[in-house]
Order: structure tokens, then C-alpha cells, then sequence
């Protein structure tokens, strides 16, 4: 296999410098692959096989062990999904069932026990953090989500009515007895391109717009999510998930990796089974840690690597009046156009450079409608972390279904908006209240990016 050659490459690659410092981040690629490809700084022969290395891994239908292969064994015992790729289509976005008859694809359950701490979950004493919907054989599932959907009409300006569709989570079919009282947040897979650039971010760049007192009276009071590095105790801001609950990539990809296919890695070297779950406990293993060092390191060069979209046609007219509007209807004071990344970034390749990921990366109060009423390490249940909008523009080329929003509820970019409340009340009443003009031009804005 590709991975194969990640070790011998290792020494190689360490060696190799970025000469050039603003060699290109960025792809003008437009066609179903376009958040799959390198960024072009990666010219030696020895970057190219690695960042292929992590790809396939990243693509790789995980198998149930003992297998004849066991590079690619240790499937679960307990998991969502086969491959990365299946949550995350062409590294884009995925989406929600349409109905309760309809399978969880490129979605999950969160799960916790109701608790007084309003900022950490506690885990659910048997089912843990996450619903695990599939098994490997002789262990039960854990059991099955249901979405169904309260639907509610928003009429605009103009008159056109708009249909909102609010997801709520059922859980049946209990492989461990009654779930009982639990709190449950969906989750669909979020676009992975920028991981490795959101990660070489100025932590003071974060900080300029940390307001959690809304002491300059603008409305907002975004704030950052304050972590302790596990390895050395140190506080870091989180800058990844939904929630902004995980700090650094490599921790990212080894949850996911530990919650979703169930490999162990030497970051999450535990297996995902609670300790009333038996046979789980007992199931076979792929190996200790499932998932070599080799390996996660493969799928973390991948990541890091991702070329970020371009935007498209950025002097169009349209594009320009709808980026003003994005502006002047107050999109701008929490989706940040520009952030820099730190002067001692790693590569070198990206540090001092000005991104555009439109996010701050703090945490907002979005309001009643979008809660899901459940903290998650740091975060409380109304907050959520301003999501990047890089590629957004992409989604539907990537994709054959996407939805947007952390659960999927919205089906394209206008009900997206339309969901916003908390501190985005005021940005999502603008676009109620503006003429049908401004509002597609704000729309046409948003596909560009």
C-alpha cells in the first residue's frame, strides 16, 4: 500500500525547506475533487507520496480483525462508519436524513447524561459520549437514532416563504438496556479543508475579538474556548469541531478515528466500550493502538495539506455588492474575513500569512432554535463555534446531498441564515427585512467563497 513508503519518507521530507514563503495555499480547482487536492507548495516527489499516503488511509474501508491485512483491521467492536471518506465526501460536508426511515450516512449522535455543569458533559454510564449504530460480530449495537422534523414557515420581505425544518432525535432499538435520560446532539460531518492552517493560527489573533462581556456594546460576546493540553497542562484555545472542544489537529483526527471507526491510536489507545458493555470489552483486537503512529500521521499530513478553495470571480459585481452586504448586515462580526496565522507557525510555509476562513473561532450564543441544550467540553448547550466559510461555495459541486448548519438541518445557504438567533438575531432579521436583490446577491456572495 501507498502508506507504506510514509517512514522512509519521513527523514526526507524534514529536510526539504518551503523556499518560497507565499508559494500558493490555495486550488482554482471547480470540479467534484476539489477539496481533495494538494496545495501547491507541495512539489517534491517525496510530499506528493505522502500526502497520497494519508489519502488513501483517509479513503481506506477499515475491516473487522483478525483479517489478512492487518495494517487496515480493528474495525470497532462499536462504530458509525467504515472510512473517513463516507462522513466526509470528497472532504466536504455531509448532511442529515430526511426522515426517520432514512439511515444515518454522514451523521452522528452526541450523547450525555443530564448534569448540573453547565459547560462538560458527563458521559451516559453505559452508551458513553456517542451513539455507536453498528457493531462488529457476536457484540451488540448500541442502537439506532431516528431524525424527525417539526417543520415552520418564515416569510420574507417580498413575500416568498420560506420552509424551516427542525430535526429532533429519537433513539430506539437499545442494544444495552433503556437509554433513559439522556441528552443528544446531532452532528453532521463537517468540511475538512484549512485544518492545517486553522491550527497555525496567532492565538492573540483569536484574542483581538474574545468579547465574552461584550464590552465594546455591539452585541456580540464571542469568546474563546479555553483547553488544557493533556501532554503538558498547558491552556490552549480550541479550534476545532462544532463546539470548539479539541485544540490541535492530530487530536482531531484520533477521535474521530476512536469514535467514529473505533481504531485505537497512542493518542486515544482505549477502546470506545463503557464498562457494562462485556463483549465489547472482550471483542478482538487490531493490534495496541489499532491505527500505527505511521498512520496517523499519513491522514494528519493529508489534512494539514488540503489546498483551500479560491474564490471565484471575486470582481463580479454581484459578488462585490452581495460581499458588502455580508458586511453591512453584521455576517462580519463573527464570520471574520481576515486572520492571520502566527510569524512561528509550522511549516514555515505558514507563518505570517493572511487567511481569509471567514471565523473567528470563538463561541457564540446562537439562541433558543439552534440549542442542543448539552455542554461539551467548555462549551454550553447555546454555543457554537463560528463556522469557517471557505469552500462553502463548493458544497453542492463535492457532494451529491449536503446540509449545513451542525446538524444538517438546513438544505441550503438562505435557510442556514434563516436559523441564526442569539447574537445573530440581529444579522438574520437584515436579511428577512432586505430586498429579494440584496438577499441573492448576499447568496451569490457566499457561493463564491
Amino acid at each position: 500500500m501507498i502508506w507504506k513508503t510514509f517512514s522512509l519518507l519521513m527523514l526526507s521530507f524534514t529536510l526539504v525547506s518551503f523556499s518560497h514563503a507565499e508559494i500558493a495555499l490555495e486550488t482554482s480547482a471547480t470540479h467534484r475533487r476539489a477539496l481533495a487536492q494538494p496545495m501547491p507548495l507541495l512539489t517534491e516527489q517525496s510530499q506528493l507520496i505522502e500526502f497520497a499516503a494519508g489519502r488513501s488511509l483517509f479513503n481506506q474501508m477499515w475491516v473487522i480483525a483478525p483479517s489478512q491485512d492487518d495494517d487496515i483491521d480493528g474495525l470497532g467492536p462499536l462504530y458509525n462508519s467504515i472510512s473517513c471518506l463516507a462522513c466526509h465526501p470528497g472532504n466536504g460536508r455531509g448532511s442529515a436524513p430526511n426522515g426517520p426511515d432514512e439511515k444515518m450516512r454522514a451523521m452522528l449522535v452526541r450523547l450525555s447524561a443530564p448534569s448540573d455543569n453547565l459547560f462538560y458533559a458527563k458521559p451516559h454510564p453505559v452508551y458513553g459520549g456517542q451513539l455507536q449504530e453498528f457493531a462488529v460480530p457476536n457484540v451488540p449495537a448500541e442502537g439506532r437514532a431516528e431524525v424527525h422534523y417539526e417543520n415552520a414557515n418564515i416569510t420574507l420581505s417580498d413575500g416568498e416563504i420560506v420552509s424551516l425544518r427542525k430535526p429532533m432525535i429519537k433513539l430506539v432499538e437499545p442494544g444495552y438496556g433503556e437509554f433513559g435520560d439522556i441528552l443528544t446532539s446531532a452532528r453532521i460531518g463537517p468540511a475538512l479543508v484549512g485544518m492545517g492552517l486553522i491550527e497555525a493560527i496567532d492565538e492573540q489573533a483569536i484574542l483581538e475579538w474574545h468579547d465574552p462581556d461584550d464590552a465594546n456594546n455591539d452585541g456580540i460576546s464571542g469568546r474563546a474556548n479555553w483547553l488544557t493540553n493533556e501532554a503538558t497542562h498547558q491552556p490552549q484555545i480550541g479550534r476545532f469541531g462544532y463546539k470548539a472542544n479539541i485544540a490541535s489537529l492530530a487530536e482531531q483526527t484520533a477521535s474521530a478515528f476512536q469514535e467514529d471507526l473505533g481504531l485505537t491510536s497512542a493518542i486515544f489507545p482505549v477502546e470506545n466500550c463503557s464498562s457494562q458493555q462485556t463483549d465489547c470489552q472482550q471483542a478482538e483486537s487490531g493490534g495496541a493502538p489499532e491505527l500505527a503512529e505511521k498512520q496517523l500521521d499519513a491522514v494528519n499530513f493529508y489534512l494539514q495539506f488540503l489546498a483551500i478553495p479560491s474564490q471565484r470571480d471575486p470582481a463580479h459585481p454581484t459578488v462585490i455588492k452581495g460581499k458588502t452586504i455580508f458586511s453591512e448586515a453584521g455576517c462580519a462580526a463573527c464570520h471574520r474575513p481576515q486572520i492571520k496565522t502566527s510569524a512561528h507557525a509550522k511549516p514555515a510555509a505558514f507563518a505570517n500569512r493572511l487567511l481569509s476562513p471567514y471565523s473567528d473561532f470563538l463561541l457564540h450564543d446562537m439562541g433558543e432554535q439552534l440549542a442542543d441544550h448539552r455542554p461539551d467540553n467548555g462549551a454550553t448547550g447555546t454555543e457554537w463555534r463560528t463556522a469557517p466559510l471557505w469552500g462553502i461555495g463548493l458544497a453542492d459541486t463535492v457532494g451529491d446531498e449536503v446540509g449545513y448548519l451542525h446538524d444538517g438541518r438546513a438544505r441550503n445557504l438562505l435557510e442556514a441564515i434563516l436559523w441564526h438567533g442569539g447574537e445573530a438575531q440581529k444579522s438574520r432579521d437584515a436579511v428577512i427585512n432586505m430586498p429579494k436583490q440584496h438577499r441573492d446577491a448576499l447568496i451569490t456572495f457566499l457561493k463564491s467563497l
